[in-house]
């Protein structure tokens, strides 16, 4: 069973959408016994950086901690990526998981934000979660704020400079973008995830 958290932000619902129509066994919740019975476990994100705060206090960052230890398969899209990296501009004050070094930074205000749209990767050849994804594919953003450039990273993208698209290392994986709304490249991307 997968595990999709619920903690009032993102979009659990896409993405259960899209894992439904890959056939995968998947629920959407808050309640950290649920996400420790998880054999894989996604943490979606829309909005704020500061919405992750709920992590904490509900006792879920302890129990993804948890998960990622024993090597579950965890997937962190968009802000549920930037939660894997040590914090964001977006909201100083609140620190990320640190599963990743780094900060997460506001693009320049002299590009049209957000960066909403298609956008094309360049992919790292050796990538588990791109396993079979053409180099160049198209995938759909939507942010202001992006992370940085670092050695877990094994897709980029272009918007004014170059910044994570995604990460990968050992278990845990993180998309900028969001795959349930990228068409047949994401739902491929899925079923990678799925298939770990």
């Amino acid at each position: 069973m997968i595990a999709i958290i619920d903690y009032g932000a993102g979009n659990p619902v896409s993405v259960k959408k899209a894992l439904d129509w890959l056939g995968r066994n998947c629920v959407i919740t808050p309640d950290p016994v649920t996400i420790r019975r998880g054999t894989k476990v996604i943490l979606p994100g829309v909005g704020h950086f500061s919405s992750t705060q709920a992590l904490a206090r509900s006792g879920v960052q302890t129990e993804i901690a948890t998960a990622v230890n024993r090597g579950t398969p965890f997937l962190g899209i968009c802000v549920g990526m930037q939660w894997m990296f040590d914090g964001s501009e977006e909201a100083p004050q609140i620190a990320g998981s640190s599963m990743l070094p780094g900060q997460c930074h506001r693009f320049p205000d002299t590009l049209k934000l957000p960066h909403v749209g298609w956008n094309q990767l360049e992919i790292d050849s050796t990538s588990k979660l791109f396993q079979g994804i053409p180099q160049s594919s198209l995938v759909y953003f939507t942010h202001s704020y992006y992370a940085p450039v670092n050695e877990s990273t094994v897709a980029c993208c272009q918007y004014g400079q170059r910044f994570s698209a995604a990460v990968e290392r050992d278990n845990i994986f993180g998309v900028q973008f969001h795959p349930e709304k990228s068409g047949e490249v994401g739902l491929n991307l899925l079923a990678n995830f799925c298939a770990f």
